[in-house]
């Protein structure tokens, strides 16, 4: 039966830096949450793997939902044989974790697919490969990622949550390089930040005077006008924004009707766009 999945995108409500590691790639400490912004997969049979998508720059081996299609048959010993469509609505390189989101739901959606069978642990295997926030999106909800995003722990869930997310007018190629480029062991921390947030939320409060995320200096200086943007929509909303990922999108929590409504004024002469979103704990993927 075909299968329509969501992908869903996050933000981050902590993002610490630890260290580096010997093979170069950094440790960190993040809480993520979903929200209700969504890429769309359509997944049915096929005689061979094809992925089409309404980005055409996204098509074939260039999506991640590719690896992760060709990676799950390969653990399962079968041909990778599926027609895939992804309707993008999750902005590309902008800190929300569409194309990881996107892997996540097609390693779902394709081990039910399939018939493959494989555990929700095995699919965590695959999903390491495939990225650092991978893991995470087979759960979504709220949860505290270390390591490399790998080791994922669910935390006391914010579903229902209104956030007002502004995009900004464009990213900046191969993002995540250049940004983790620009991070220097004066922006290294213990993870005391997340560490202290996470307790107050078992303790059943979110306190958004403690979100923080170590690259909002360094996405300041790699895009232009995002420091401006940032401070035009500042100075309009109850809570200080917060930047999801590296950037450049950044995002208020609590939010709602009224201060989105002020922000998109704020926004209508410019190309950055405002969207009023909610926390979400994903569905497992449905037949058409």
């Amino acid at each position: 039966m075909p299968l329509r999945v969501q992908a869903y995108a996050k933000i981050n409500l902590t993002l610490e830096i630890l260290g580096r590691r010997i093979d170069g790639y950094h440790e960190v400490k993040t809480i993520l949450q979903t929200i209700d912004l969504a890429d769309r997969l359509d997944i049915g049979p096929g005689v061979r793997l094809r992925v089409e998508c309404d980005d055409p720059t996204l098509n074939g081996d260039a999506n991640l939902v590719w690896q992760a299609a060709v990676k799950l048959a390969k653990r399962a010993g079968i041909e990778p044989r599926a027609r895939i469509f992804l309707r993008k609505r999750i902005p590309v390189g902008f800190g929300l974790g569409g194309g990881s989101s996107d892997a996540a739901a097609a390693l779902l959606a394709l081990n039910r697919l399939w018939g493959t069978g494989l555990s929700l642990e095995k699919l965590d295997e695959i999903a390491a490969e495939l990225g650092a926030d991978v893991p995470f999106f087979l759960r979504g909800g709220t949860a505290l990622a270390e390591g490399l995003g790998e080791r994922v722990s669910p935390l006391p869930d914010l579903a229902e949550m209104p956030v007002l997310l502004v995009c900004p007018d464009e990213t900046i190629e191969d993002k995540t390089e250049r940004l983790y480029a620009r991070i220097t062991p004066a922006h290294y921390s213990d993870g005391g930040v997340t560490r202290r947030l996470v307790q107050t939320m078992m303790g059943g409060q979110l306190e958004v005077s403690m979100l923080h995320n170590v690259f909002e200096n360094v996405a300041f200086q790699a895009f232009p006008g995002l420091s401006d943007l940032f401070q035009r929509v500042a100075s309009r909303v109850v809570s200080r924004p917060q930047l999801s990922g590296a950037g450049p999108a950044f995002f208020c929590l609590p939010s709602g009707e009224e201060e989105y409504q002020i922000v998109a004024k704020v926004l209508q002469y410019s190309k950055a766009r405002a969207c009023l979103v909610h926390a979400i704990i994903p569905r497992p993927a449905e037949g058409k």
